[in-house]
């Protein structure tokens, strides 16, 4: 990838792997919680944004917990004058025997829904940065077990609260962690618990799915090489689905000259993941392709040293590939998925690929390698391939590809490429309820003349010059898709979070995970009907 987008992080001392992935277990990104520990019970409440100061816009849960504490809620709101607005919080103590601390935290106006020039649901991202933002104070104030209100979207609030507990510090001394917090939905004055409970465990999954490729994208690179990456990916989905471990002989076999051109440089050896879930019989499964560059010095064409350290993080396309697997698989979505991720380092040495050398694709086209820090879109050639065999119903590929689309877009949206527009609106609409943004980008052949124009080769793998990068990155891609419903997804712009998304801790963020769920959901409805 062509551009660093995370700060330079503290290096961390050199330790066993095998010891750190038996201590450090993948599941759901939670911490395992000791059963003699004393713990501290809080509950958060949402209100709605009202101007009056005489009366207070309770949700219905909020409402019926004020009637059980006689109005001690809302005497005490309306002590002070001024109006709680959207985001804003309110902590109380000492207002009912069962609860240390009540924290109400206003989740914007009543009736938000879909914006049509944010083109997200402002009522369902108020109610996550809302009750994200609760749940952090009251662990700040020493809480360990919280119920949160489902503040009128079960699945929204949960989202929010699994999301924003995440941290990734297990390499860090116990001290230094962050403390082990419960959460659960108040569910006590629901008429349909069982309703609200089956919401938020769907909430939960959602998040367990990007927490966990936030996590993957945050391990450090010695820590997750191409073999441990697949090893973690294995144990991860064995459970329902099946993952296929293909090595550097298999690839060979494959004609995968792409690929293993990138992986030349690094003693680690690549490694090619296929991994199936089969929610229902088909003959036509969803394709998921992911970019696995698990370290990326850019190769001969070498990066900047600083910033570098970000560049773990480049196998963000592989590991939301993983995550939203995870969270289909336990979702039980009715149907078929075939994911392929194929993996390696980009590292100068001896026998690194050089500018100019000329490679050749499973599809038999040449490719003149004039940057090798053009890495992404030459390992993602054979991969596209290599699903084509499978006769899929639609292909969506996603790659921290370019530093261009970060440009373009900044941390706003994940850029996408399609030659579908049915497959954009499904997309889009199911980016609008994760509030994981995607916007579209263009496809010209403009663009892929200007990587058909080649001296030595069919294509060359950069454009000839800096603009339009993202665009003639997925114009390459074209030249390796026959597929009618293709996606290509450049999360280059949204592979960080830095107080961008409310709900979402700074360090990488696994976007976009939940979007990609939501598409699929969204395909498996369709495909059922």
């Amino acid at each position: 990838m062509a551009a660093s987008i995370v700060k330079r992080v503290s290096r961390v001392k050199k330790l066993n792997v095998s010891h750190i992935s038996a201590r450090y277990k993948l599941l759901t990104g939670s911490r395992h919680f000791s059963t003699s520990k004393q713990w501290n019970k809080a509950l958060v409440l949402g209100v709605y944004e009202n101007e009056s100061t005489d009366s207070i816009d309770f949700t219905g849960t909020a409402r019926k917990f004020d009637e059980k504490a006689d109005g001690k809620i809302s005497q005490l709101l309306l002590t002070v004058k001024k109006p709680l607005k959207c985001g804003k919080t309110r902590t109380l103590h000492a207002v009912d025997p069962e609860f240390s601390s009540v924290l109400v935290t206003c989740i914007g106006k009543r009736g938000e829904g879909y914006d049509e020039l944010e083109t997200v649901d402002k009522g369902r991202e108020s109610i996550r940065a809302a009750v994200a933002k609760a749940v952090l104070q009251l662990r700040e104030l020493g809480e360990n077990e919280i119920e949160v209100d489902s503040c009128g979207d079960t699945e929204a609030s949960a989202e929010g609260c699994h999301l924003a507990l995440f941290s990734y510090d297990d390499l860090k001394a116990k001290k230094s962690r962050k403390p082990a917090v419960r959460i659960s939905c108040a569910t006590r004055y629901s008429q349909d618990k069982n309703s609200m409970e089956k919401e938020w465990r769907k909430g939960a999954i959602l998040a367990e799915g990007q927490n966990l490729s936030r996590r993957l994208m945050e391990m450090p690179a010695n820590l997750l090489t191409p073999t441990k990456f697949a090893e973690i990916v294995k144990e991860q989905l064995a459970d329902k689905c099946e993952v296929l471990v293909r090595d550097k002989d298999w690839a060979e076999s494959m004609k995968m000259g792409s690929f293993l051109s990138v992986a030349r440089g690094s003693v680690e050896p690549p490694v090619f993941l296929e991994i199936e879930y089969k929610g229902r019989q088909s003959d036509s499964p969803l394709a998921l392709v992911g970019k696995g560059v698990t370290f990326d010095t850019g190769g001969i064409s070498i990066k900047p040293s600083q910033g570098m350290d970000a560049m773990r993080g480049d196998m963000g396309g592989a590991a939301c590939v993983a995550g939203s697997l995870l969270s289909v698989s336990k979702l039980q979505l009715p149907v078929h998925v075939k994911a392929f991720i194929p993996l390696c380092e980009n590292m100068p040495s001896g026998s690194a690929t050089k500018p100019g050398d000329v490679v050749t694709a499973m599809n038999g086209k040449t490719i003149q390698v004039d940057n090798t820090d053009a890495e992404g879109r030459l390992i993602l050639a054979d991969a596209l391939c290599y699903s084509e065999q499978f006769n899929p119903s639609l292909i969506l590929d996603m790659a921290t590809l370019t530093g261009a689309i970060d440009v373009a877009l900044g941390a706003g949206a994940a850029g996408v490429f399609t030659n579908s527009d049915d497959m954009w609106n499904k997309l889009q609409k199911a980016s609008v309820r994760s509030g994981d943004r995607v916007w579209r980008m263009p496809l010209f052949n403009h663009y892929t003349k200007k990587i058909t124009e080649c001296q030595l080769a069919d294509l060359n793998n950069i454009g000839g010059s800096r603009s339009g990068g993202a665009c003639t990155a997925a114009a390459f891609l074209k030249e390796f898709v026959n597929n009618k419903n293709w996606l290509h997804l450049d999360i280059a712009g949204v592979m960080s979070n830095s107080g961008d998304v409310a709900y979402l801790g700074k360090g990488m963020s696994g976007r976009p995970t939940r979007t990609v769920i939501e598409f699929i959901n969204l395909m498996s409805k369709e495909t059922n009907n």
